[in-house]
């Protein structure tokens, strides 16, 4: 019965938000949040994590209530919202791991003299230090371009964003690298990416 009295006054709610009632929105996050929240936690082994990526959804929700052609829909739309959320944060920390592994096993292959290597393993420290410091958006995508060679469309696809946000998110990853590797250095003609 309370279940039934829950998806009724879900249903009221999406109708009166889609009416442009911010009251109602704000009821239907709290409406919502805890089934959303344990939804969340059960796709992440982090809580903290949980929070953020239902906070990510609940901004997709609420931008996209206005499209919610069945508010009775809306409990399997936002629970589908919550999910792509959770599979996204995966993929980023999978890649981010494989980019890592990926990094130590070219520097473990190289074979090179005393001196070369030991310069080689101050640029490469440096470089891990400068790409830890970009947001985990531009670090994510400069590496799935850059060391995986995927093509701005693929990374669009990968990461659920448009292309123009990955060209975005290149260029100011590129040029916040370029800054931190040589602080003298400026402009994009500069840009050792760009090479």
């Amino acid at each position: 019965m309370a279940y039934s009295r829950k998806r009724i006054l879900g249903e009221y709610l999406v109708l009166q938000a889609q009416g442009g009632d911010r009251l109602a929105v704000s009821r239907l996050v709290r409406l919502w949040q805890p089934d959303l929240l344990r939804h969340a936690r059960r796709l992440s082994d982090d809580r903290d994590q949980a929070h953020d990526i239902l906070q990510d959804a609940w901004l997709d929700i609420v931008r996209g209530l206005n499209r919610l052609n069945a508010p009775a829909a809306f409990p399997a739309w936002a629970y589908r919202i919550v999910s792509r959320k959770a599979a996204a944060r995966v993929k980023v920390r999978q890649t981010e791991r494989r980019l890592s592994r990926d990094l130590t096993a070219e520097l473990a292959d190289a074979r090179i003299d005393g001196a070369g290597e030991a310069e080689m393993r101050s640029d490469l420290a440096l470089v891990r230090r400068a790409m830890a410091q970009l947001p985990d958006a531009q670090r994510v995508t400069l590496a799935l371009h850059h060391q995986d060679g995927l093509t701005v469309s693929e990374i669009s696809v990968v990461l659920g964003v448009p292309a123009g946000t990955v060209k975005t998110r290149l260029m100011h990853a590129r040029r916040k690298l370029a800054a931190q590797l040589d602080p003298h250095q400026e402009g994009e003609g500069d840009d050792p990416f760009n090479r």
